[in-house]
């Protein structure tokens, strides 16, 4: 089987005090197990590169490469809360499927729209994506 690749825009609002916002372009490959997500600046720049397997999770970014315990971990260092990345792939196929207190809504996935919520724990989070034709 092909190997996934999705291209896009992501945007992540965490309600903190005081609320953060993060946007970037994205390209997620690869699937829950082994896989990579890399975020990139509205001019194209990277801004990070994760890379996890079922031993490591890594982040590399300004020339600097991190290694984290697990891939919330890494999420977390990378985007400032833990985004459902495992969850992601089930939910891009199409797949309902909770995901540590997150929901997604799959209603416009066939537009390319996909909103995932998380309410509990505090802060809550909205993780929006716009996924390129």
């Amino acid at each position: 089987m092909e190997p996934q690749l999705w291209r896009g825009r992501l945007a992540l609002r965490v309600e903190s005090e005081p609320p953060q916002s993060f946007f970037a372009g994205f390209e997620l490959s690869g699937d829950a197990g082994q896989g990579e997500l890399r975020l990139f600046s509205p001019l194209g720049t990277t801004l990070a590169d994760l890379r996890w397997t079922p031993q490591s999770a890594t982040l590399s970014n300004n020339g600097e490469t991190q290694q984290f315990e697990s891939l919330d971990a890494l999420a977390t260092q990378a985007t400032g809360t833990a985004i459902p990345i495992a969850a992601l792939f089930q939910w891009l196929a199409g797949t309902q499927t909770r995901a540590d207190d997150w929901s997604a809504d799959l209603s416009q996935l066939d537009e390319g729209r996909l909103t995932a919520r998380r309410t509990q724990p505090a802060p809550a989070a909205e993780l929006r994506l716009i996924l390129e034709r």
